[in-house]
Protein backbone atom coordinates (compact mmCIF):
# COMPACT_ATOMS: atom_id res chain seq x y z
CA UNK A 1 0.00 0.00 0.00
CA UNK A 2 1.29 3.45 -0.91
CA UNK A 3 1.43 5.94 1.78
CA UNK A 4 -0.48 9.52 0.92
CA UNK A 5 2.51 12.33 0.33
CA UNK A 6 2.40 14.37 3.84
CA UNK A 7 2.47 17.54 1.55
CA UNK A 8 -0.70 19.38 2.06
CA UNK A 9 -0.57 21.07 -1.97
CA UNK A 10 -2.90 23.69 -0.99
CA UNK A 11 -0.95 25.27 1.55
CA UNK A 12 2.24 24.68 -0.53
CA UNK A 13 0.61 26.91 -3.75
CA UNK A 14 -0.43 29.27 -0.79
CA UNK A 15 2.93 29.34 0.54
CA UNK A 16 4.61 29.88 -3.07
CA UNK A 17 1.63 32.59 -4.04
CA UNK A 18 2.19 34.65 -0.50
CA UNK A 19 6.08 34.87 -1.24
CA UNK A 20 5.60 36.05 -5.14
CA UNK A 21 3.16 38.58 -4.10
CA UNK A 22 5.49 39.83 -1.27
CA UNK A 23 8.61 39.48 -3.67
CA UNK A 24 7.22 41.80 -6.36
CA UNK A 25 7.52 45.45 -6.67
CA UNK A 26 4.79 47.93 -6.33
CA UNK A 27 4.09 51.21 -7.11
CA UNK A 28 4.92 51.66 -3.02
CA UNK A 29 8.36 51.38 -4.74
CA UNK A 30 8.25 54.63 -6.32
CA UNK A 31 11.38 56.86 -5.43
CA UNK A 32 9.99 59.95 -4.01
CA UNK A 33 11.92 63.52 -4.07
CA UNK A 34 14.67 64.28 -1.18
CA UNK A 35 17.01 66.73 -0.66
CA UNK A 36 19.56 63.78 -0.95
CA UNK A 37 19.32 63.06 -4.43
CA UNK A 38 21.50 65.54 -6.42
CA UNK A 39 20.07 66.83 -9.97
CA UNK A 40 22.03 64.40 -12.35
CA UNK A 41 20.20 61.70 -10.34
CA UNK A 42 16.93 63.12 -10.67
CA UNK A 43 17.73 62.86 -14.47
CA UNK A 44 18.77 59.23 -14.07
CA UNK A 45 15.91 58.29 -11.64
CA UNK A 46 13.38 59.42 -14.19
CA UNK A 47 15.51 58.09 -17.61
CA UNK A 48 15.83 54.57 -15.73
CA UNK A 49 12.55 54.15 -15.14
CA UNK A 50 11.07 55.15 -18.42
CA UNK A 51 13.43 52.62 -19.76
CA UNK A 52 11.81 49.64 -18.21
CA UNK A 53 7.80 51.92 -18.63
CA UNK A 54 5.80 48.52 -17.60
CA UNK A 55 8.01 47.10 -15.08
CA UNK A 56 6.72 46.28 -12.40
CA UNK A 57 3.96 47.62 -13.41
CA UNK A 58 2.07 49.22 -16.26
CA UNK A 59 3.48 52.55 -16.67
CA UNK A 60 5.28 52.81 -13.71
CA UNK A 61 7.82 54.73 -15.47
CA UNK A 62 5.64 57.37 -15.91
CA UNK A 63 4.54 57.79 -12.74
CA UNK A 64 8.10 57.45 -11.36
CA UNK A 65 9.17 60.05 -13.79
CA UNK A 66 5.78 62.73 -12.44
CA UNK A 67 7.13 62.07 -9.15
CA UNK A 68 9.89 64.23 -10.28
CA UNK A 69 8.49 66.51 -12.01
CA UNK A 70 8.02 69.80 -10.24
CA UNK A 71 4.35 71.28 -9.15
CA UNK A 72 4.34 73.98 -11.97
CA UNK A 73 5.32 71.76 -14.74
CA UNK A 74 2.97 69.35 -13.42
CA UNK A 75 -0.12 71.76 -13.51
CA UNK A 76 1.21 72.54 -17.20
CA UNK A 77 1.33 68.74 -18.39
CA UNK A 78 -0.79 66.91 -15.96
CA UNK A 79 -3.02 65.75 -14.49
CA UNK A 80 -0.99 62.42 -14.80
CA UNK A 81 -3.43 60.86 -17.20
CA UNK A 82 -2.92 63.80 -18.88
CA UNK A 83 0.85 63.69 -18.86
CA UNK A 84 1.33 60.02 -19.78
CA UNK A 85 -0.89 60.50 -22.69
CA UNK A 86 1.73 62.77 -23.69
CA UNK A 87 4.51 60.55 -23.42
CA UNK A 88 2.62 58.29 -25.16
CA UNK A 89 2.72 60.19 -28.42
CA UNK A 90 4.94 61.01 -31.29
CA UNK A 91 6.63 63.69 -29.56
CA UNK A 92 7.90 61.81 -26.32
CA UNK A 93 7.28 57.91 -26.97
CA UNK A 94 10.86 56.94 -27.83
CA UNK A 95 11.84 57.39 -24.69
CA UNK A 96 9.34 54.88 -23.53
CA UNK A 97 10.93 51.42 -23.22
CA UNK A 98 14.54 52.95 -25.29
CA UNK A 99 17.75 50.89 -24.66
CA UNK A 100 20.11 53.19 -23.58
CA UNK A 101 20.91 56.84 -22.53
CA UNK A 102 23.73 58.85 -21.62
CA UNK A 103 23.84 62.24 -19.54
CA UNK A 104 25.49 64.86 -19.45
CA UNK A 105 26.05 68.28 -17.53
CA UNK A 106 25.98 71.24 -19.45
CA UNK A 107 25.30 73.20 -16.21
CA UNK A 108 24.70 74.07 -12.75
CA UNK A 109 24.15 76.29 -10.45
CA UNK A 110 22.79 76.50 -6.85
CA UNK A 111 19.04 76.02 -7.99
CA UNK A 112 19.22 74.87 -11.98
CA UNK A 113 21.10 72.28 -14.00
CA UNK A 114 20.60 71.34 -17.02
CA UNK A 115 21.94 68.23 -19.27
CA UNK A 116 22.43 66.60 -22.46
CA UNK A 117 20.73 63.28 -22.75
CA UNK A 118 20.98 61.39 -25.10
CA UNK A 119 18.50 58.19 -25.96
CA UNK A 120 18.81 54.86 -28.20
CA UNK A 121 15.07 54.01 -28.58
CA UNK A 122 13.83 50.65 -29.47
CA UNK A 123 14.04 51.21 -33.26
CA UNK A 124 17.69 51.96 -32.89
CA UNK A 125 17.56 55.36 -33.39
CA UNK A 126 18.97 58.29 -31.27
CA UNK A 127 17.14 61.33 -29.71
CA UNK A 128 19.16 64.03 -28.09
CA UNK A 129 17.41 66.10 -25.15
CA UNK A 130 17.61 69.17 -23.48
CA UNK A 131 16.72 68.55 -19.77
CA UNK A 132 16.53 70.67 -17.03
CA UNK A 133 15.89 70.45 -13.37
CA UNK A 134 15.71 72.98 -10.21
CA UNK A 135 15.64 73.51 -6.46
CA UNK A 136 11.90 73.82 -5.56
CA UNK A 137 12.66 76.94 -3.09
CA UNK A 138 8.76 76.99 -1.60
CA UNK A 139 7.88 75.32 1.66
CA UNK A 140 6.73 71.75 2.61
CA UNK A 141 7.78 68.23 1.54
CA UNK A 142 9.45 69.53 -1.62
CA UNK A 143 11.69 71.99 -0.18
CA UNK A 144 15.50 71.80 -1.24
CA UNK A 145 14.69 68.63 -3.29
CA UNK A 146 15.65 69.37 -7.43
CA UNK A 147 12.76 68.30 -9.54
CA UNK A 148 12.32 68.67 -13.41
CA UNK A 149 10.87 71.71 -15.35
CA UNK A 150 11.58 71.58 -18.64
CA UNK A 151 12.44 68.55 -21.30
CA UNK A 152 13.09 70.05 -24.82
CA UNK A 153 11.58 68.19 -27.97
CA UNK A 154 13.53 65.83 -28.71
CA UNK A 155 16.21 66.14 -31.97
CA UNK A 156 16.50 62.90 -34.09
CA UNK A 157 20.31 62.46 -34.56
CA UNK A 158 20.27 59.79 -36.62
CA UNK A 159 20.21 55.69 -36.75
CA UNK A 160 22.34 53.09 -35.03
CA UNK A 161 22.47 51.15 -37.86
Amino acid sequence: MLKKPLINYNLYLKIILIFLVLLRPTLADIIKPSINIEPKEVVKIQLSALMKNDFPNIDSGIIQTWEFAHPNNQKVTGPIEKFKNMLKNDSYSMLLNHSNHEVLEVYKSNRVATFEVTVLDKEKKYYKFKWQVEKYTIEGSLKDCWLTTAVSQPILLGSSV
